[in-house]
């Protein structure tokens, strides 16, 4: 018996991205929060110790589950040699020509023998909408009448409890966050998006080269 094909959608947990929110199938949802990092090694051991032991009061003060995403790619440099070639081409000076002809050239021979790679952290804020379904489960059997509309007007009620209890949550994360020294910020839809995509397609560089320039 051959075996039916599945739409690549029916493995992905995601149902939409609205205002900065993941909303997931199951009627959990999620905000990304993208933070700084901190190069350990340029401190001093006193210092050292004590950011460890301040992100450790951090992790103890949460009382909800988070997931931090350390997201390593080699850095793609094809964006940045064209933008130097044409840059080459604009060049009227032969002397500044030939300069910037060789340093296109030093930077392709380097990056082909060397693997430059680039660190985005991510922390992934949850909320679960398990409890606000269910009681609304339980309202909805004693409801009649309102139509479409009203479905909507409750599903746009619950979505707003959802995302402000997940803006509490960001809060105390950055607050916490801070106290160590690490700046983080919400994603947006489109940062969400373009996160995604690059994770569904890491074979395509043409979401990066925005970033790039």
């Amino acid at each position: 018996m051959a075996l039916e094909a599945k739409a690549t959608q029916d493995f992905v947990p995601i149902k939409e991205v609205r205002d900065g929110v993941v909303i997931l199938k199951d009627g959990g949802v999620r905000a990304i929060l993208i933070a700084s990092s901190i190069n350990l090694s340029l401190k001093s051991a006193d210092e050292q110790q004590a950011i460890v032991a301040q992100f450790q009061a951090f992790l103890n003060s949460l009382d909800f589950a988070t997931q931090i995403v350390v997201q390593s790619r080699r850095l793609d440099i094809r964006p940045y040699l064209t933008l130097l070639e044409s840059k080459e081409k604009e060049q009227m000076e032969p002397l500044l020509k030939i300069q910037t002809q060789e340093y296109i050239e030093f930077i392709r021979q380097f990056t082909e023998t060397v693997n430059i790679m680039t660190k985005n952290f991510f922390i992934v804020v949850p909320f679960s909408g398990s409890q606000a379904n269910t009681e609304r489960g339980f309202k909805g059997l004693f409801h009649f009448g309102g139509g479409e509309k009203e479905v909507k007007k409750e599903a746009q009620i619950e979505f707003e409890e959802q995302r402000n209890q997940l803006e509490q949550r960001m809060g105390v994360i950055i607050q916490g966050l801070g106290r160590v020294g690490v700046r983080a910020v919400q994603l947006g839809t489109p940062e969400i998006m373009e996160l995604f995509y690059k994770a569904f397609n890491p074979g395509d560089i043409s979401a990066s080269i925005k970033n790039q320039k």
